[in-house]
């Protein structure tokens, strides 16, 4: 659900941009007030594993179409709302600025979209209501199922919402929600149901991580090496291996815009703000569409690769491995400076 730049108005984006730096602004102020030695390491190995996780889409049967998580529901469970708007917000900009997922303009709509809604409505009106203490492996996949379909649904109505009020795409109201909402309802099951088995592998191996972060229980001092360690290992998989078994077809996003115009991807205007923040994207990115480009042009923050023929699947790809393992290594990095900057700053204060 990573919006392009051609589906915003420079007001609409800019307005977001806004939003999204209001809202990272206050999350880091309330975290630095609960940041420990486990929850630095955790914020960092947790937004690499979603990182890689977000390269693997997973096929939709029988729409042609295919979507992947989201993350913001399983960051929020396991971190907390405010800081998992903070790890969810690296995820996204890593992707922007290297990968061209997502334009740059667009880029304050994607953070709030993928993880305002997740993180701060479905996870405390949904999902603490309905794990309550924890205790419950029955109500915490209920919970976590509901509450990554009601937070993605959200998230698909303010994309066709930005859209609509952008009014440069021609994008009708009632056909582009009615594609967006039955797809993205797909999606979120699949998520709810990734996020529920993560959450209960860790209530089994340390319950305690999920006390701290519904009920304000005091953090354990008990080290969690091995559950990071564990987590980093599959972030490492996942990106390296288990991302060439991404489905080729057409993103939720990208589906619905085509019922609704023939193609799945539109054309930014050239000149003005778009055409600015594509030539940069176009100059930072390392691995377009995570993988190397020799040769081929890409359309830039957009994630769909023109080529010949069919695509092969699984798509053996040293590049995309590349990227897997570049990208992940650089969200866990910057969530981590991000995470030492605050505790510093609360040090000096």
């Amino acid at each position: 659900m990573h919006m392009a730049d051609a589906l915003l108005s420079p007001a609409v984006g800019g307005t977001f941009w806004a939003a999204t730096v209001g809202a990272i602004a206050w999350c880091a102020k309330k975290v630095q007030q609960e940041l420990n030695d486990r929850k630095v390491p955790l914020m960092g190995v947790l937004g690499a594993f979603v990182f890689a996780a977000q390269m693997i889409n997973f096929t939709i049967p029988g729409t042609g179409s295919s979507g992947h998580i989201g993350g913001g529901m399983l960051l929020a469970i396991l971190l907390g709302p405010q800081a998992a708007f903070l790890t969810i917000a690296s995820v996204l900009v890593v992707q922007a600025l290297f990968f061209a997922d997502g334009g740059l303009l667009a880029l304050g709509c994607n953070i709030f979209n993928l993880g305002f809604f997740p993180c701060f409505l479905a996870y405390p009106l949904l999902y603490k209501p309905l794990a309550g203490n924890g205790q419950n492996h029955r109500r915490i996949a209920a919970g976590a199922i509901l509450a990554a379909v009601v937070g993605l649904q959200l998230g698909a109505v303010a994309v066709v919402a930005e859209t609509v009020l952008s009014g440069i795409s021609a994008l009708p109201l009632q056909t582009f929600l009615w594609a967006m909402l039955p797809i993205h309802l797909a999606i979120g099951l699949v998520e709810g149901a990734v996020t529920a088995t993560v959450v209960l592998f860790v209530r089994q191996a340390r319950p305690e991580i999920l006390d701290c972060a519904i009920g304000g229980q005091p953090p354990t001092a008990r080290p969690i090496a091995k559950l990071l360690a564990g987590l980093a290992a599959a972030a490492v998989f996942t990106g390296g291996v288990l991302s060439w078994f991404a489905s080729t077809f057409p993103d939720g996003l990208e589906w619905s815009i085509e019922q609704v115009r023939g193609k799945k991807e539109l054309a930014a205007p050239a000149e003005g703000i778009h055409g600015m923040l594509a030539g940069f994207q176009e100059k930072i990115a390392l691995l377009p569409d995570y993988a190397f480009t020799i040769g081929e042009q890409k359309a830039i923050g957009e994630t769909v690769a023109h080529r010949a023929g069919p695509p092969a699947w699984p798509a053996v790809d040293a590049g995309t491995s590349v990227a897997g393992l570049v990208g992940g290594s650089l969200t866990l990095l910057l969530t981590l400076g991000l995470a030492l900057l605050f505790r510093k700053r609360r040090a000096i204060a």
